[in-house]
């Protein structure tokens, strides 16, 4: 590479461990670099890209004071804080799947791993550097959001004979056409680029066009050949998670998504859309522990808002109100206050009190406090015609309907939905689907889910099958994850045929025992479950071997 590359060329530096930073200087002075610059936390960086413009950013992984070098990265990227010709690299001693596969998905330059030599340390600048310095142009027509003129400049690049980016424009061009929704242009060229060589990049930019094409039958299939190979198994399940999104098969986009995020835990969009499917499927255990997640991995990020915490608190108890564990219950309010306490801590400013007292109505009924819930929110403005955060209206709402307020509820409901629909950019339509779903339900169901379900046992008890039968229904369809109300409907199912002749609604049955099935049961519900079984063969209706069949 041309020296006067090295010599003019701005570094930053971003280590917190002097022994390292003074290794890294002496390395780069070496190797013959002259404009250096250094920052031992994010926020001095963060200030540093303000003033300046820099040619590449070297930053490690492991900053301790407030954000990472990944959250570090993100907001320069998110804020415009460098630009596309600025390389960035970043070093890290910790090489963890989650970590490496976290980093990677933000697309860096490069990733080095400590210890290194300066060798090595000078061979990954130099490609970097050059690279950025060659195709400085193109970076700054996208920087410039002119895609069509980068793409024009790309062309003529590729039609020159002496090329030694060809695979690195052609990423870009794919990037670009995506960009532009040009669906059928950017199909045929992946097609095109797939015909000379087997890029990953160019498999993952063909399904993207051809989902946007709705040509949903041939992505399925390329993504699941793209699940087999490790480079290309994380975007593929996050792919798949999308496309059944848009496909209303939020079973199997939840089954996706709950992988990828294994796979690379730190992405707050992923999770995001994790936590609004699981909340379609009543899944509110996996909302809860999604939700946790965020608030862990927004922290001083930015995505740090005082949102995540108040919604990691409502998952809280939206989870606490549909589990029958007495501990379970008290560990997820001692969490949810905790929850409570870090936002007045971390935002001691923020316009929160309302949203708070809400949550705080909702633990005292899940605490069976009525009375002094009800007082808490009949304390509350009931104006929410302009909604400011759908959130917060959908946590009031759902108060309203637990404590009786049922009118209230619907209203409220109804202003969300029409505030949704109004706005369709600023929410999810996963989670309007959500909020259509809990209007309809709570508009069926007049009573909270831990009221139903223990209204349901008092009436199996007193032996009214009719009245047990339908509250072990309806209390399945807002909680059909629980198993002992899956085990209690199931009872309740047979012993209503067996002494009231009632018709037997065996795809209802078989949805119980489906999820019993793969659920580890106290040795208690395991014999119960063991004389259903034996009940329900004694009348020829098999369960287990359907239920198997169905898997």
């Amino acid at each position: 590479m041309p020296t006067k590359i090295y010599s003019k060329a701005k570094i930053l530096i971003v280590e917190e461990q002097p022994l390292a930073q003074s290794y890294m200087k002496q390395s780069l002075e070496r190797l013959g670099f002259q404009q250096l610059r250094f920052a031992d936390h994010a926020k001095s960086a963060k200030e540093q890209c303000l003033s300046e413009e820099f040619d590449l950013i070297v930053c490690s992984f492991n900053l301790s004071k407030q954000q990472d070098g990944y959250q570090l990265y993100e907001e320069l990227r998110v804020k415009r804080l460098i630009k596309n010709s600025t390389g960035f690299i970043f070093i890290s001693a910790e090489t963890t799947g989650s970590l490496v596969h976290s980093v990677l998905e933000l697309q860096p330059d490069d990733f080095l791993v400590k210890p290194f030599t300066v060798q090595e340390l000078k061979v990954r600048i130099e490609r970097v550097l050059k690279r950025k310095h060659d195709l400085q142009t193109i970076y700054t027509l996208i920087d410039d959001g002119n895609d069509p003129k980068a793409i024009t400049y790309i062309d003529t690049i590729l039609n020159k004979e002496n090329n030694n980016y060809s695979p690195i424009l052609l990423r870009l061009k794919g990037d670009a056409l995506l960009r532009l929704n040009s669906k059928q242009e950017a199909k045929d060229f992946f097609k095109s680029v797939l015909n000379i060589q087997k890029f990953a990049w160019a498999k993952v930019g063909l399904v993207e066009a051809l989902i946007a094409n709705n040509e949903h039958i041939l992505a399925q299939r390329m993504l699941k050949t793209m699940l087999e190979r490790q480079e290309t198994r994380l975007v593929a399940l996050d792919l798949l998670g999308q496309l059944e999104i848009k496909l209303n098969q939020f079973e199997l986009a939840q089954e996706f998504l709950s992988q990828a995020v294994k796979i690379a835990p730190r992405n707050i969009s992923r999770q995001k859309s994790l936590s609004n499917v699981s909340l379609i499927n009543h899944d509110y255990e996996t909302n809860y522990l999604t939700q946790k997640d965020i608030a862990s991995y927004a922290k001083y990020s930015i995505h740090d808002h005082p949102s995540i915490y108040l919604n990691a608190a409502r998952a809280g108890i939206d989870f606490a109100l549909t589990t029958d564990q007495t501990d379970q219950i008290q560990r997820i309010s001692r969490q949810t206050n905790q929850y409570i306490n870090d936002l007045k801590k971390l935002f001691p400013n923020s316009s929160n009190q309302a949203q708070i007292d809400v949550l705080n109505a909702r633990l005292h009924y899940l605490k069976d406090e009525h009375q002094k819930a009800k007082k808490l929110i009949e304390q509350l403005d009931d104006d929410d015609v302009i909604i400011g955060s759908v959130d917060s209206a959908l946590d009031k709402a759902k108060a309203f309907h637990e404590l009786g307020f049922h009118q209230k509820a619907q209203t409220l409901f109804t202003q969300i939905i029409n505030h949704c629909e109004q706005h369709p950019n600023q929410e999810d339509i996963t989670y309007l689907r959500y909020i259509q779903q809990q209007q309809s339900e709570r508009r069926d169901i007049k009573i909270g889910p831990k009221e139903l379900n223990n209204h349901a046992v008092n009436q199996f008890n007193r032996g009214q099958l009719n009245t047990a039968l339908e509250a072990f229904t309806q209390a399945f369809r807002v909680m059909p994850r629980n198993p002992s109300i899956a085990l209690n409907l199931l009872q309740c199912l047979l012993d209503s045929n067996k002494q009231l002749g009632r018709s037997f609604n065996l795809e209802l049955a078989k949805k119980c025992y489906a999820l019993l099935s793969k659920t580890q049961l106290p040795a208690e519900q395991m014999q119960r479950l063991d004389k259903i079984v034996d009940i329900a063969k004694e009348m020829k209706l098999e369960l287990e071997t359907d239920t198997k069949s169905q898997k």
